[in-house]
């Protein structure tokens, strides 16, 4: 045998070897309707969380206590699916106009419990439990 015969061989020997390995089947499974009207609502809520951020009144209200934007918008996007639902409900129901420091605590207390959960590092005086 020539050595062209012992390499197409080889090839052909190694090749099928390669073609007869099991394949694992595809897997796929019904979503359900509620599934995605709730990932939708998720991500609309972030983006309400994110236009809010962007008013120059919650601007100054987060600057006042020594949150800068930046801090703010990485906490949002750290944020769990169901904590950006419970933040975007929470601003919801306040009232218009009447509970906007309320509204400002909130984000605060928010910010605060994030940084001793040890998400983030905004304010100097909390200390994390993470080690």
């Amino acid at each position: 045998m020539n050595t062209f015969d012992k390499t197409v061989t080889r090839f052909l020997i190694v090749s099928l070897c390669y073609l007869y390995q099991p394949v694992p089947l595809a897997h796929a499974e019904m979503v359900p309707t509620d599934g995605m009207t709730a990932a939708s609502q998720v991500q609309s809520a972030r983006q309400k969380l994110a236009r809010d951020l962007q008013r120059e009144d919650v601007r100054r209200g987060l600057e006042r206590y020594g949150v800068r934007p930046e801090q703010a918008r990485a906490r949002i996007d750290a944020l769990s699916d169901d904590e950006v639902a419970a933040v975007a409900g929470r601003i919801e129901t306040l009232p218009a106009g009447g509970e906007f420091i309320g509204a400002l605590v909130f984000v605060f207390v928010l910010l605060l419990i994030t940084d001793i959960f040890g998400f983030t590092k905004v304010f100097p005086f909390t200390r994390s439990v993470k080690k």
